[in-house]
């Protein structure tokens, strides 16, 4: 239903019909009122199409994602959305529905055919991480952009987060992982990883982070749309002898590569990210929390003691 509305000496014409948003000003309300109804059967021809999800994803990129510090990882995230939601789909016809077959979608995974690789399931916390990313672009499409009317998470049921992991890397299984004998880019990774176990740094971190050895701080670059924001962390002495190391493995590449080396090892349920936990739990037996939550650079302690921070109670009551 068109809406036309006196503006000064002008009129408003807004037309709101099956998702598309159209608006526009003129001398007179004859010419508002004509522009409207033309507008209208443009949209029931299909002629007038509403943004697409693509052009929403594109859009986002190019104006949220650079403004933070990983914008190339909520790409690879959108990538991975369109593949459901694909890109010449109406954002407007997305609907609280859409969004409940995703999440199933994600969560039950798909089996491997003849013709498909499948898809393995995900946990209810990846999904909620993914939520937090698909969320805000629908947010930002209407109250910024104006390109919707309505946010489609309203009213969808999220699954719950998984426990907290309590998994650390225990001396044994590091040495295995640290005394394979690889060469290539799987060394690259086996070094990597023995330069997280000592400092808390994620894979990421350590594979495009850069060395300072005089001042023992490690420099990390956070992308930001007016440049790049410089974090240093403090190196532990037991991790200097590690560096310089050089790196030509990707993130991607390493994460796949570590996973390939632990089920060869047969290493279950422990991930390269478990480094940060064992480092941390380590780390917290030789300083205080402020300054582990300056090498985590955690701003939440409790997120810090929680999530990262996984000793159990029997060994601190061996020590103490």
């Amino acid at each position: 239903m068109a809406s036309i509305t006196k503006l000064g000496k002008k009129w408003r014409a807004q037309v709101a019909r099956k998702g598309v948003r159209k608006s526009a000003v003129w001398d007179t309300e004859k010419e508002a009122i004509a522009w409207a109804a033309r507008v209208e059967k443009e949209i029931d021809a299909g002629v007038l199409r509403d943004k697409t999800f693509g052009q929403a994803v594109e859009h986002y990129l190019e104006t949220v994602s650079v403004r933070k510090g990983s914008p190339e990882w909520e790409r690879r995230r959108f990538d991975a959305f369109t593949v459901f939601f694909k890109a010449d789909t109406e954002l407007a016809s997305i609907t609280s529905a859409t969004v409940g077959q995703w999440r199933d979608w994600r969560l039950k995974g798909e089996p491997k055919t003849d013709t498909s690789p499948g898809r393995p399931p995900v946990s209810g916390s990846t999904v909620q991480r993914e939520v937090n990313l698909l969320r805000n672009l629908f947010t930002v499409a209407r109250d910024e952009w104006k390109w919707i009317d309505h946010n489609p998470f309203q009213g969808v049921r999220l699954p719950d987060e998984n426990d907290p992991r309590h998994q650390l890397w225990r001396w044994q299984d590091m040495r295995r992982v640290l005394r394979a004998d690889r060469t290539g880019k799987t060394a690259e990774v086996i070094r990597a990883f023995h330069i997280a176990l000592h400092t808390a740094l994620r894979l990421s971190e350590v594979l495009t982070g850069r060395y300072d050895p005089a001042r023992r701080l490690f420099e990390l670059h956070r992308s930001k749309s007016d440049g790049t924001k410089r974090v240093l962390v403090p190196v532990p002495r037991r991790a200097a002898k590690l560096f310089p190391a050089v790196f030509t493995v990707d993130p991607n590449e390493a994460s796949a590569l570590f996973s390939r080396l632990t089920d060869q090892l047969m290493i279950e349920d422990l991930t390269f990210h478990d480094t940060r936990a064992t480092a941390l739990t380590l780390l917290s037996r030789r300083m205080d929390v402020m300054t582990l939550a300056r090498i985590s650079r955690h701003k939440d302690i409790n997120l810090l003691f929680n999530t990262y921070y996984r000793e159990r109670p029997e060994e601190i009551a061996a020590r103490i």
